[in-house]
C-alpha cells in the first residue's frame, strides 16, 4: 500500500509484500526493489499453497505452484554501504536504528501462528482466495437463534460453549451401538477466556446432571422457526437433540443455570475427534494401569502412549475402566487429554509448521459446527488468535460441584459450591494465580494512612443487596461507627455482583478507612479522577454501591480471588495419568 502510494507498485499486490521477520516473529512490509535491484528474488507468496491436511486439494485457476513453502521467508539484501539497521524501504529518514530487542519463543510461536492463519490461509493470491472459500465452504453453519450474545468482542472476556454429540454418523461409528442416536449433550465444556487473556477456565458439565430447560426457540432444516417447548427436573445431555432442540436450546440452558451468556458455540461429533487429534500427529496421554474396555473398544497398556484416530475416540469414551466408572470419572479422562491436546497445539513442533497449521484449518472446519455468527474462516482465526494468548499454566479445568440424586442414576448441582463457582466465571475471576504484580498493585490500594471516620464522606447506593440494605447501611455509619458525613441515595442505575467503593485519588484516606470498617476487600476499591460526586452539603463524597455479595452493615466482605474456592481443578501444563 505504501508502494503505491509513491507509484512504485505496478501490479503487486500489498498484501504479498508482507513477510515474516524471524528476529521480531512479526509481519513486516518488504516492498519489490526498484530497477537496479531486480536480481533480488521476490519472497513467494504465502498463499501459493494450496493443499491442506485431510488429503483435500483446492482447486484453482491456475496451475499451483508446488514448491515446498518456506517456514520463514528471507528478509530483502542490505544496501551496499547502509548502515546494519537500515530501515525498511519506503521509511523516511537514514538513522539507523536501534537493534530491536528480541522476543520470547513464545510469542514469537504465537505471531507466527497468526500469521499463517490471516496471510497463508487468507492470502489474496489465486490459489490462496479459493482455498479461502473452500474452508469456508467446509464450514456447518448453525443458527443461534438469538441464544447468543451475537458474538465475542476483543475487549471482553469470552465465553465459549463447546457441546461434543454422541451422534454416530459418519464411517466406523455405528459399532458403537446406539446407531440411532439423535446427537445428545454427551460432553460440555463452557469456556471462559479473561478480558485480560491472561487466564481461561474450561468448566465441565455433567451429561446426568438435573437442570432446567427453558423454552427454545429453533431454526428448523426448511427454515422455519419452531418454539420447542422447556422442560424441569431433566438431564442436561437433553438439552440438545431432543424434540429436536438445536445447540442453541443448550447454549440457553446454560444461561439458565449459570446466568452466563455464551458468545458462541462449537459442535464436535465422533468424527472430529478423530480427525483433530490426527491432524496434530496425535495425542500423548498416560495411564497408571492397563485398560481394555469392551465398551469403549480401548485397549492400552500402563504408561504414556500417543493416540489419534479411532483410538483417541475409544479413549474419550471409555468410563466403566476408570475411577468409579461414573460419567464424572469420564469428564477427568477427557480434561486429562484436552490438556495434553493443548499442550501440543500450543507446541513449536505444531505451531511453526505451515503443514500442521494448515492440516488443522482443514479438520477443524470439516469436523466442527459453529453458530452462524462465527461461520467465517477470518472469525475463527481471530477467535483462535485470542485464545491462544493464554498460558496453558494459566488454563484451568474444572467441574461443575454436584451431589448424588436420590435415584443413584443422575446428580444435582451442589448448593452454595455450584453458584460460587458460576460467579467466579461471571465475575472473570482466575482460577489460577496470576499476575502477581496486579495482585500486588491491588494489595497497595489497603496500604497507607487512613482519615478519621468522622471526616469520611460517602453516598450509599443499593445496586443489588436485599431491600433496605442501604438504609441499614447508613444507619450503622452514623450511630455505631461515626461516619456522620454519609447519606442513602436509594437504588443504583446498575446491579453489580460485587459491592464497590469508588473515590477520586485525593479520597484513598478515607476509602481505606471505610474499607477497614466494612471488612471491603482491595479488589472492591475502585480508585480513578471523577469517581466522586456532590453530596447533600455540596461537597466531594465516595460512591458506595451495595452489590448482591452484601451480606449486612458491618458484616466483613470475602475477596475476589478464587484460591479458597472449593472445586477440583487442574491446569493444562501439568501431565496427569489416569486410573
Amino acid at each position: 500500500m505504501d508502494a503505491q502510494g509513491r507509484g512504485r507498485a505496478d501490479d503487486i499486490d500489498p498484501a504479498d509484500q508482507w513477510v515474516l521477520n524471524p528476529s521480531t516473529g512479526e509481519y513486516e512490509l518488504r516492498l519489490s526493489p526498484s530497477a537496479p535491484q531486480s536480481g533480488v528474488p521476490r519472497p513467494r507468496r504465502a498463499g501459493a499453497a494450496a493443499s491442506g491436511g485431510g488429503g483435500r486439494t483446492a482447486t484453482t485457476a491456475a496451475a499451483p505452484d508446488t514448491r515446498e513453502i518456506p517456514e520463514v521467508v528471507p528478509g530483502p539484501r542490505r544496501r551496499r554501504g547502509a548502515p546494519e539497521e537500515d530501515p525498511l524501504p519506503g521509511r523516511r529518514g537514514g538513522r539507523s536504528k536501534a537493534k530491536p530487542k528480541k522476543k520470547s519463543t513464545g510469542k514469537r510461536i504465537l505471531m507466527w501462528t497468526g500469521g499463517t492463519l490471516a496471510f497463508v490461509l487468507v492470502g489474496v493470491s489465486t490459489a490462496g482466495y479459493l482455498y479461502y472459500q473452500h474452508l469456508n465452504d467446509n464450514i456447518d453453519k448453525i443458527p443461534d437463534d438469538g441464544a447468543s450474545t451475537g458474538g465475542f468482542s476483543k475487549d471482553r472476556a469470552i465465553n465459549l460453549l463447546v457441546i461434543g454429540t454422541d451422534k454416530r454418523t459418519g464411517a466406523g461409528n455405528e459399532k458403537y451401538g446406539d446407531s440411532g442416536s439423535v446427537g445428545h449433550a454427551d460432553t460440555t465444556i463452557l469456556l471462559h477466556v479473561s478480558k485480560d487473556r491472561t487466564n481461561a477456565t474450561a468448566m465441565s458439565i455433567p451429561r446426568d446432571m438435573i437442570v432446567d430447560i427453558p423454552d427454545c426457540e429453533t431454526t428448523q432444516a426448511d427454515g422455519s422457526k419452531e418454539n420447542i417447548q422447556g422442560t424441569t427436573d431433566v438431564r442436561f445431555n437433553t438439552s440438545l437433540g431432543q424434540y429436536g432442540r438445536t445447540p442453541s436450546c443448550t447454549m440457553r440452558t446454560v444461561t439458565e443455570l449459570t446466568g452466563i451468556v455464551p458468545d458462541h458455540f462449537m459442535v464436535a461429533d465422533f468424527n472430529a475427534v478423530k480427525t483433530l487429534s490426527t491432524a496434530i500427529g496425535g495425542v500423548k496421554v498416560c495411564l497408571e494401569k492397563d485398560i481394555k474396555d469392551e465398551k469403549s473398544k480401548l485397549d492400552l497398556t500402563k504408561g504414556e502412549h500417543v493416540i489419534q484416530g479411532e483410538t483417541a475416540l475409544s479413549f474419550l469414551r471409555t468410563r466403566y475402566s476408570v475411577g468409579l466408572g461414573s460419567d464424572l470419572s469420564r469428564i477427568k479422562l477427557q480434561q486429562q487429554f484436552l490438556s495434553s491436546m493443548i499442550r501440543q497445539m500450543k507446541s513449536e513442533d505444531t505451531l511453526t509448521s505451515p503443514k500442521k497449521v494448515l492440516s488443522l484449518a482443514e479438520a477443524a472446519t470439516d469436523a466442527l459446527s459453529v453458530d452462524d455468527n462465527l461461520g467465517d474462516i477470518k472469525k475463527l482465526a481471530s477467535l483462535g488468535q485470542e485464545v491462544g494468548k493464554v498460558s496453558t499454566k494459566n488454563i484451568t479445568f474444572t467441574t461443575v460441584p454436584v451431589v448424588d440424586n436420590t435415584d443413584g442414576a443422575t446428580v444435582l448441582p451442589t448448593p452454595g459450591k455450584a453458584e460460587q463457582l458460576f460467579e467466579t466465571i461471571k465475575n472473570d475471576i482466575s482460577l489460577t494465580e496470576v499476575k502477581k504484580k496486579a495482585k500486588a498493585k491491588e494489595a497497595a490500594k489497603l496500604k497507607g494512612s487512613r482519615a478519621d471516620a468522622s471526616e469520611v464522606r460517602v453516598n450509599v447506593y443499593n445496586g443489588g443487596a436485599v431491600a433496605g440494605s442501604a438504609q441499614d447501611t447508613l444507619n450503622w455509619m452514623q450511630n455505631d461507627v461515626g461516619v456522620t458525613k454519609s447519606s442513602q441515595l436509594g437504588n443504583a442505575d446498575e446491579t453489580l455482583s460485587k459491592t464497590t467503593l469508588a473515590y477520586d485519588p485525593d479520597q484513598a484516606d478515607q476509602a481505606r478507612k471505610l474499607a477497614d470498617l466494612m471488612g471491603l476487600s482491595a479488589s472492591a476499591l475502585k480508585p480513578g479522577k471523577g469517581n466522586s460526586e456532590t453530596n447533600a452539603q455540596g461537597l466531594p463524597a465516595m460512591v458506595l454501591t451495595l452489590g448482591k455479595d452484601f451480606k449486612g452493615a458491618g458484616v466483613p466482605l470475602s475477596g475476589s480471588s478464587a484460591a479458597d474456592l472449593d472445586v477440583d481443578k487442574s491446569t493444562a501444563d501439568k501431565k496427569t495419568c489416569a486410573s
